[in-house]
């Protein structure tokens, strides 16, 4: 693997234009581990006044992306499961966590936790990648 290659994966996650439309930036990456924040604004806003599950959700899995190929090969989510603990108002600013619980050959579990700058629990879950032998070039 490129030995820049976890600062190539973020460059690319701070230059990607869902994440940039969004507010999404990464502020941490390593192997099997990173963190991304997002400031709630206006157009993050559901219904009811608050943020959208999606735009948490969006930041959790841009967190998810980068955790799970930073080990330089493909990695594609399998599944999922995210749980809103309470809503997220606008002017909050959510950091979104991914963290490597497991790794093998062919497969990767995470957790997941989004808090706000309180430190309160927004969301938590996991997921699972399939792991492929291509190497992840950025």
């Amino acid at each position: 693997m490129d030995e820049n290659f976890i600062e190539k994966l973020k460059k690319a996650s701070e230059d990607g234009l869902f994440s940039q439309h969004l507010g999404i930036r990464p502020v941490e990456v390593k192997p099997g581990y990173a963190k991304v924040e997002l400031m709630v604004k206006d157009e993050h806003l559901n219904l009811h006044g608050t943020c959208h599950g999606a735009v948490i959700f969006a930041a959790l899995d841009e967190a998810f992306q980068l955790a799970s190929n930073s080990h330089g090969t493909i990695a594609m989510a399998l599944s999922v499961s995210i749980n809103y603990l309470r809503a997220a108002k606008k002017g909050d600013v959510l950091t979104a966590e991914a963290s490597e619980m497991d790794k093998t050959r062919r497969t990767g579990n995470y957790k997941f936790l989004v808090t706000n700058q309180n430190g309160e629990s927004i969301t938590f879950g996991q997921g699972i990648v399939y792991r492929k032998d291509d190497e992840f070039k950025v």
